[in-house]
C-alpha cells in the first residue's frame, strides 16, 4: 500500500471514529455509495455551505438565492437533454464481473503517465537545485514531451469518440493501451455501453393514475425554469445570478472513493445571466473569482489547478474544472461552464413561453447567455477533511492526530475545559459557554484528564481550547491553547469573544476575498 492509499484509509477511518461520516443504514449492513453525516460532519458541511453562500450571494449585490423543488415536471428533463443524453459509458470485465466507467479507466491511465512526469520533474529539481527552471525543463526534456504528447493524444481521441458516440473505438482504445481491471489485472472486457443515470419515481396514490417523475440529477434546471420569476419579482438587471444549494441524485453504477462519488449528493451552483457576446469576459472573471474563494481557505495553492475540457458539451463554448489534489490524485472539485443560451432556448421551445430579458437601454429583448459555476459540497467536504488530517510525532515520540481544518469551517470554534470538576470551575466554564454560544458553536467538556481532552478537540479540528483553572477564580483569566501550534497564552475572559472572532469569524475570512 502506498502512502496516498494509506492516508485515504486513515481519512475514512477518522471520519467515522470522530462523528463526521457514517455508512448509511450501517446496522443493516449499509447501502453502497450512500452516507450519513454525523454530528461533527453536519456542522462542517453546514459551515462550508454557509461560507459559499455568503461569498456568492451576500457579497454580490447582483446575485440572489433560490431553493427549488427536487421534483420537477418530467418534460423539464426532456428539454434539458437528460432523458436522451445523460449517460455514462460503462464497460464490464468478464472475469471479475466488475463494472467500470470506460472514460475513467482511460483517465486513470493518463494520471499514471502524469505521475511519471512529476517523477522526472523531481529528478530535475534534485539535479539542478537553485538553477532549476520548471518551464524550460518541461519544454526541453524529451521524456516529459513524449509523456505529455501521449496524454494529449489519448485525451483527444477519447473526447472525439465520446462526442461522436463511437463506443467501439473507446473499447479499442482500452485494449490498445492494455488497460487492466484494477482489482484482478484481467484485460477481458465487454463492449462499452451507455447507461442513463437518472433515478425514476412515480407521483400519485394509485399506480394506474400516477405520473412518471425523476429525482433531479442537478439543481441547475430549477434555476433556469425560474429565470423569469426571479428576474421580474426581484427587478433584476443583466448581468445577474441565481444561486442555490441542494440535493441531486445520480444512479452511479461505479460510485467509489468514499464520498467523492455518491448516488445522493449536494451541489452548490450559481447561474449567471449575461448579455450575449460578453461570455469570454465573464468566463475569465468567474474562473479567477472561484479560485480565489478556494485559496482564501489557505489549504495550499499547489493543491489546485485548472483543467480545460478537451470535449465540450454541445451547448458550451468554454468549460474548465478546478481540480483538487485528493489522496487519490487531482480530481474535479468545481466546474465553470459557459453554457451560451442553450438552456433558456430549450425551455422556450418545449413550453412555448418566452424566457427573454427586455433591455430598456437597448430597447430590445434577447435570450441571455449563462455562465455557470457548480461545486460539489460533498467533494469540498472531502477536500477539507483529507487535506486537514495530520499525524504529528511529538517530542515524547507520541503521535498527535489533528484536523487542521480552516478555523472558519471547524465544527466547534472553541472548547471550554474546566481543569477539574470541582471548586466552582465547571460553573465558571458554563458561564463562559453561555456568553459565547450565541455567537459561535462552542463545546463544553469536563471529563478525563486535560491532555486527553486536548487530543479529542485536536481530532475534531477545534482551533481553540479554553482552560478554566484555579487562577481563574482569582483574576478571571483563562488559558487559551492553539490547535495548530499547541502554544498557550493567558487572557482575560472578556477577551475571548474578540479572540475567537479574529480566528474563526466568517467576516474576517471573507475579507480575504
Amino acid at each position: 500500500m502506498n502512502n496516498k492509499e494509506d492516508h485515504f484509509k486513515k481519512v475514512i477511518s477518522h471520519a467515522k471514529e470522530y462523528g463526521f461520516v457514517f455508512q448509511s443504514s450501517e446496522i443493516y449492513d449499509g447501502l453502497n455509495a450512500v452516507y450519513d453525516y454525523g454530528q461533527n460532519g453536519a456542522e462542517l458541511k453546514k459551515n462550508i455551505r454557509e461560507y459559499w453562500w455568503k461569498a456568492m450571494v451576500h457579497i454580490n449585490s447582483n446575485i440572489v438565492g433560490l431553493d427549488s423543488a427536487i421534483f420537477m415536471h418530467p418534460t423539464v428533463w426532456k428539454a434539458s437533454g437528460h432523458v436522451d443524453a445523460f449517460n455514462d459509458p460503462l464497460v464490464d470485465n468478464k472475469d471479475s464481473k466488475k463494472r467500470y466507467r470506460a472514460d475513467v479507466l482511460i483517465e486513470d491511465y493518463c494520471s499514471k503517465i502524469e505521475l511519471k512526469i512529476n517523477k522526472e520533474i523531481n529528478k530535475g529539481k534534485k539535479r539542478y537545485g537553485d538553477d532549476f527552471d520548471l518551464t524550460e525543463f518541461i519544454s526541453t526534456n524529451k521524456k516529459i514531451i513524449d509523456y505529455q504528447n501521449k496524454i494529449d493524444s489519448i485525451s483527444k481521441r477519447l473526447a472525439s469518440s465520446l462526442e461522436n458516440e463511437n463506443l467501439s473505438d473507446v473499447k479499442q482504445l482500452i485494449e490498445e493501451l492494455e488497460i487492466a481491471d484494477p482489482l484482478t489485472g484481467s484485460k477481458n472486457w465487454t463492449d462499452v455501453k451507455q447507461f442513463n443515470l437518472m433515478f425514476g419515481t412515480k407521483l400519485g396514490a394509485a399506480s394506474e393514475h400516477s405520473t412518471d417523475l425523476y429525482l433531479r440529477p442537478e439543481t441547475a434546471q430549477g434555476i433556469f425554469v425560474n429565470f423569469l420569476n426571479v428576474q421580474k419579482s426581484g427587478r433584476m438587471k443583466i448581468p445577474f445570478g441565481i444561486a442555490q444549494t441542494g440535493k441531486a441524485f445520480r444512479n452511479e453504477i461505479v460510485a467509489r472513493q468514499f464520498i467523492f462519488r455518491m448516488r445522493e449528493f449536494e451541489q452548490m451552483e450559481m447561474q449567471f445571466f449575461i448579455k450575449p457576446g460578453t461570455q469570454n469576459k465573464w468566463y475569465k472573471y468567474w474562473k479567477e473569482n472561484r479560485l480565489n474563494w478556494h485559496l482564501s481557505l489557505g489549504m495550499g495553492e499547489e493543491k489546485y489547478r485548472f483543467h480545460d475540457h478537451g470535449k465540450l458539451a454541445h451547448y458550451a463554448d468554454a468549460a474548465t474544472d478546478i481540480e483538487f489534489k485528493f489522496p487519490f490524485g487531482f480530481k474535479e472539485l468545481e466546474g465553470i461552464h459557459s453554457r451560451t443560451d442553450y438552456d433558456l432556448n430549450q425551455h422556450e421551445k418545449f413550453t412555448g413561453k418566452k424566457l427573454r430579458f427586455y433591455d430598456p437601454e437597448m430597447n430590445e429583448s434577447y435570450t441571455p447567455y449563462v455562465l455557470e459555476t457548480s461545486i460539489g459540497l460533498d467533494r469540498m467536504f472531502l477536500a477539507v477533511l483529507s487535506s486537514s488530517l495530520i499525524e504529528e510525532i511529538l517530542e515524547n515520540n507520541s503521535i498527535r492526530k489533528v484536523l487542521k481544518i480552516p478555523s472558519v469551517l471547524a465544527p466547534y470554534k472553541a472548547a471550554i475545559l474546566p481543569l477539574v470538576k470541582k471548586d466552582g470551575l465547571p460553573e465558571i466554564g458554563k458561564k463562559i459557554l453561555n456568553d459565547l454560544k450565541l455567537d459561535f458553536n462552542v463545546f463544553f467538556d469536563e471529563k478525563d484528564a486535560i491532555g486527553r481532552r486536548y487530543r479529542r478537540q485536536d481530532a475534531i479540528g477545534t482551533p481553540l481550547c479554553i482552560t478554566v483553572d484555579h487562577q481563574t477564580l482569582n483574576d478571571m483569566t483563562v488559558t487559551i491553547r492553539f490547535r495548530d501550534s499547541m502554544e498557550q497564552q493567558r487572557v482575560n475572559v472578556n477577551e475571548l469573544l474578540p479572540l475567537i472572532n479574529k480566528y474563526a469569524s466568517m467576516k474576517n475570512w471573507l475579507n480575504k476575498l
